[in-house]
């Protein structure tokens, strides 16, 4: 069975990969995210995780400029907190309920990972295709997420996708995203 830590590691390592395969000059693409470039979708996904360590009295610590650095260094601050069970297990209160770090990473920053990839993905012209598992946790999420996911800063409202969509095409514009 996955755990939180080996999802994060997995989802993380697409991302990764994803932030490798960006053309040099692909970087200031507009993102599917409005008023988002490729280099701010990364930014976003390095530097969200602070705001999680920091509910349980940790720190990010300062991030690298360079896309692939920053995100590397977050990674690696991440899963050192999911592995260590006194930070991994530690509680706070979120506007979600009460639930531990470990819970916080899986349910909104392995979200972020996910969706932001394709975010990426769509941006500079790499494969955006989400795995099926994947969309099923989305899909999961996502309802209870509730209003919260249509406010400011978070997901557009949803669009409408067209007759004969796929699966990820239908999930994506539920979260305001066009394929």
């Amino acid at each position: 069975m996955e755990t939180i830590a080996d999802r994060y590691d997995r989802l993380a390592g697409a991302f990764a990969a994803k932030i490798d395969a960006v053309p040099a000059d692909r970087w200031d693409e507009p993102s599917p995210c409005e008023g988002w470039t490729a280099r701010d979708i990364v930014r976003h996904v390095s530097e969200t995780p602070g705001m999680f360590l920091g509910f349980v009295g940790q720190e990010l610590g300062e991030l690298p400029d360079d896309p692939a650095e920053g995100f590397a260094s977050a990674r690696k601050r991440v899963l050192d907190a999911l592995h260590d069970p006194t930070v991994a297990n530690a509680e706070y209160e979120g506007f979600m309920g009460r639930m531990t770090f470990a819970e916080g990473i899986d349910r909104f920053i392995n979200f972020d990972l996910t969706v932001h990839a394709w975010d990426l993905a769509k941006a500079v012209g790499l494969d955006d295709r989400i795995d099926p598992a994947d969309l099923d946790r989305l899909e999961e999420a996502s309802k209870g997420f509730g209003d919260a996911m249509r406010g400011p800063g978070a997901f557009g409202p949803e669009l409408e996708a067209p007759a004969d969509a796929d699966r990820q095409t239908r999930v994506l514009a539920f979260l305001g995203r066009a394929a």
